[in-house]
């Protein structure tokens, strides 16, 4: 590996991994939406991880509160808030 090479590879190790925040009650259609960074196409409906990753979830009593995600592409973590809150029946 040529210096120049290897030195560009140490940079991008160094390098933390660019982190964004998309607000879902913001977004239009059915929940796909492109990656900040790179736009690739991220889908809820997508369960095989070849795009992204779940890296956390936050669940406050019922409800997911906040789902931290990477993109498989460019390593982008995406911080998802914003989530419906479930009806509750009050009997």
């Amino acid at each position: 590996m040529s210096e120049k090479l290897a030195q560009k590879w140490r940079e991008c190790k160094l390098k933390p991994p660019l982190v964004c925040e998309l607000d879902l009650t913001r977004t239009r259609g059915d929940g796909d939406f492109p990656c900040p960074n790179c736009g690739v196409i991220i889908s809820p409906e997508d369960e095989t991880e070849d795009v992204y990753r779940i890296l956390e979830t936050k669940v406050r009593g019922q409800a997911l509160e906040e789902l931290i995600i990477q993109c498989n592409k460019c390593a982008t973590r995406i911080r998802l808030i914003g989530f419906p809150i479930p009806e509750t029946d009050n009997l």
